[in-house]
């Protein structure tokens, strides 16, 4: 596992390095989506994901962070990514404090997803809506630091080239959006 530099240092890393949009800026139009990459503060930091349930429809038991479809009442991304994550985890919106957002995501379902950062001081109570939601956990950020961790995998979809990343950690495979989102913090805090 790589060593990773305290929260204060990935914060100003962070900063350093916002991108033009700001993170409270209106939806664009489109598909738009926010998932919240919850950094917790513990002495060795660590990342809260969920795994979406077996029964849904689209991505069933994959590993993914809190978020989802932006909403009519959603004025921004924090927005839609603090009400997703309190929907599906119970994590309180106060317990968030924003970061920022890394650049929208283009998925190959045709959706825009902003990740907003945020690191979530302990302690909270979490609660999965089994509807959406089949576990949560945390796993150490260190794992995921490392940019030899993540493969690039290639596929075709509608006669174009897609290429996904995926990661493994703590027997727990991560791939697609999630992986790539957690690749670009990796990128934008190392």
């Amino acid at each position: 596992m790589t060593h990773i530099p305290s929260l204060s240092s990935l914060h100003s890393r962070f900063n350093l390095t916002l991108p033009a949009t700001h993170p409270t800026m209106p939806w664009r139009g489109g598909a738009q989506a926010a998932v919240l990459i919850p950094l917790v503060n513990r002495p060795e930091p660590t990342l809260l994901l969920t795994q979406r349930a077996l029964h849904l429809r689209h991505h069933p038991g994959q590993i993914a962070f809190p978020g989802g479809r932006a909403e009519a009442q959603d004025r921004s991304p924090i927005c839609t990514a603090l009400r997703e994550a309190q929907e599906e985890t119970g994590l309180p919106p106060a317990n968030a404090e924003i970061w920022g957002c890394l650049p929208a995501l283009s998925t190959v379902s045709g959706y825009q997803v902003t990740p907003v950062v945020a690191l979530i001081e302990p302690p909270f109570t979490l609660s999965a809506d089994h509807n959406e939601v089949a576990g949560i956990f945390e796993i150490p950020l260190a794992a995921l630091m490392n940019p030899h961790h993540y493969q690039a995998l290639r596929f075709w979809r509608k006669h174009k080239l897609h290429t996904v990343y995926a990661i493994s950690v703590q027997k727990k495979f991560i791939w697609g959006a999630t992986a790539a989102i957690m690749r670009n913090l990796m990128l934008q805090i190392a």
